[in-house]
């Protein structure tokens, strides 16, 4: 079995989060790890995320999942098959 990691940033992400959240959740039958990263500090928050994605799913529910993520603005996606 194949493993896919997938990875995207969101900027900014307070505008662009919910958007993201739709979308992976409508493809979460396929999300089985999942980790939300960003910089934070007592005076800082960074505006810029990074979410990371473990899928388990076949070669066209990723491509799908990829194409409806990058169709919101401000996400960026790669991801490897391992």
């Amino acid at each position: 079995m194949e493993t896919t990691i997938m990875a995207l940033t969101i900027d900014p992400r307070v505008d662009h989060a919910p958007q993201v959240q739709t979308v992976l959740t409508k493809h979460g039958c396929i999300i089985k790890t999942r980790l939300g990263l960003h910089e934070t500090s007592e005076d800082h928050c960074e505006n810029r995320g990074l979410i990371l994605l473990q899928i388990n799913g076949k070669k066209g529910e990723i491509e799908t999942l990829e194409r409806e993520l990058e169709d919101v603005e401000g996400v960026n996606v790669k991801y490897m098959t391992l």
